[in-house]
């Protein structure tokens, strides 16, 4: 704008001061001014895209192409098109990034009137998470460059990649045995089903527990004794605060917190045992998904950038996939370990009050953390006391954070393991099943 009103003052001061070559000269430098913004106008309002993906859901390893399709659908030609299709700064922002790009997802091309072009890269999937593809940003503009306009186009895609799941040695699959407890005979609870003997009455007993025809055969009050039931799988608790982490460290071990998490719920599932899983991070989906695009044109990349990519970390209530056993329970849990990104929300000790009324007393509690503090070391002592049985795996590769973090829970009479790097988590679990 400030072009073509420059132009128009000295217009107009050329014709006041008689100068009629200059005013020639103004005459042409305004209509081309006026010209390029009418065409820069033009050719981004008749611009679409078209997005492809080969598949929505992947695991580590695997790589899903892409394709985006833009069509020219006005009969002016386009001279330039700067297109970038957009990912999302967590997809890229670590070394290596969590979506590797294989090809080119930002091109220079021009348009021929009713033209249409392709646009196809590979995204190599090296870490676990929700990501955003696109949408796709287009920047064009007169000749002259005097103009540039940006737009959004097409609806931005959403790829899961399912966190790595390593299968646990030590767990003797076929005999059919529940696992991932600290302790597997932990008697919690006595089952009525299953009567083990009769004893002499005890001042307290109740009277469903007195077994009358052995009363009637000895002439004095006998109490039945049930056997005891065990504990059966467990409820993962997993601290996923973003304090609970060094950021020299990061991405490194909040996946290897993930990463163990699965692995645990994997075995559990394997073996029909129940199992759970309570977080305190952050859902990805939550915001993506309630996301618009904005159709307008826009003044800057910048502001294209920003209306296409948004990004919320606050959580203040916990993730949940209640604890229970069947053949969707696994992929709930993968799915939701897929999505959780570190959160500024819960503390973990405020997140095992918060969940204390979910868990079941009939499997065991196991905290995964990177961060053992007075308060979480007592929240998880309470736990213990209310009759959980619960057991703790800290996440850190330092032998004196361990023994430091380890010696709080202790304290508490909480068992605990180290997790120091992936290939711990094969054997971590072996110690914690009774032989």
């Amino acid at each position: 704008m400030h072009w073509l009103v420059g132009a128009i003052l000295v217009l107009v001061a050329a014709m006041l001061l008689g100068f009629s070559l200059l005013a020639y000269a103004m005459y042409a430098l305004v209509g081309v001014i006026v010209i390029s913004r009418l065409l820069a106008d033009r050719w981004s309002l008749h611009l679409s895209a078209r997005r492809e993906i080969s598949r929505e859901k992947a695991s580590i390893g695997q790589t899903v192409a892409v394709v985006v399709t833009l069509e020219n659908k006005h009969w002016l030609p386009i001279p330039w098109l700067l297109v970038e299709d957009l990912l999302s700064r967590r997809a890229l922002v670590h070394r290596p990034p969590s979506l590797e790009v294989v090809g080119r997802r930002l091109q220079l091309a021009s348009f021929r009137g009713q033209g249409r072009k392709t646009i196809m890269y590979q995204l190599k999937c090296n870490r676990r998470g929700y990501f955003q593809i696109g949408p796709t940003i287009v920047e064009t503009g007169d000749v002259f460059g005097l103009y540039r306009r940006y737009r959004l186009l097409s609806e931005p895609r959403y790829l899961l990649v399912y966190p790595e799941v390593i299968r646990l040695e030590g767990y003797d699959i076929a005999s059919r045995r529940p696992i991932g407890e600290v302790r597997m005979t932990y008697r919690l609870f006595e089952d009525p089903t299953r009567m083990a003997g009769v004893r002499a009455y005890q001042a307290g007993d109740p009277l469903n527990r007195i077994h009358w025809r052995a009363t009637a055969r000895t002439g004095a009050l006998q109490s039945k004794i049930y056997e005891p039931s065990t504990v059966s799988g467990a409820t993962l608790l997993l601290d996923f605060h973003e304090k609970s982490f060094d950021p020299q460290h990061e991405p490194v071990r909040s996946e290897l917190s993930v990463t163990m998490t699965a692995s645990i719920a994997g075995a559990l599932c394997e073996m029909g045992q129940q199992v759970g899983v309570v977080t305190n991070g952050r859902d990805a989906g939550e915001w993506d998904r309630h996301q618009e695009i904005e159709r307008e044109q826009l003044a800057t990349r910048k502001a294209a950038r920003e209306a296409a990519v948004r990004d919320e970390r606050h959580r203040l209530q916990p993730l949940v996939i209640p604890t229970s056993r069947g053949a969707t329970q696994l992929p709930q849990i993968l799915e939701m370990l897929a999505r959780v990104e570190l959160s500024d929300g819960l503390r973990f000790a405020q997140l095992v009050r918060e969940a204390t009324s979910r868990l079941p007393r009939s499997a065991t509690v196991i905290a995964v953390l990177s961060l053992v503090t007075p308060e979480v070391a007592v929240a998880l002592g309470t736990l213990r006391r209310r009759g959980y049985a619960v057991s703790a795996i800290i996440n850190t590769h330092e032998e004196y954070q361990f023994a430091e973090m380890s010696a709080m829970l202790l304290a508490e009479r909480v068992e605990t393991r180290q997790l120091r790097d992936r290939d711990a988590i094969r054997t971590i679990c072996a110690r914690m099943v009774l032989r």
